[in-house]
């Protein structure tokens, strides 16, 4: 499927790939962007669908879903809950900061 404009291009493949922090060697570079368009250009033609009246579905197999009550049966077993876990504070698991 080739683009008429492509959107993706080498610098948007090279900072997706510092975001995600990816190590993109650069000869897989090009072959990416292509394939990145090509994805794009796919999804592009998937907007041209005309769904007006298609009904939304929760399930492709027409089932409709089993609901359940929505009821505690664990609870008050934080004791076994936090038995394993390296560290404890308050009944809550104690985890690193992850966020400077």
């Amino acid at each position: 499927m080739s683009n008429k404009k492509s959107i993706v291009d080498i610098p948007t493949v090279n900072k997706i790939a510092r975001l995600s922090r990816l190590d993109i060697p650069e000869k897989n570079k090009q072959s990416l962007t292509n394939d990145l368009n090509n994805i794009l250009g796919f999804v592009a033609n998937l907007e041209e669908v005309d769904t007006s009246n298609v009904e939304p579905l929760a399930s492709v197999t027409g089932h409709k879903l089993p609901l359940r009550s929505d009821i505690v049966t664990d609870g008050n077993i934080e004791d076994l809950v936090l038995k394993n876990a390296p560290e404890s504070s308050s009944g809550f698991f104690v985890v690193p900061k992850v966020i400077e």
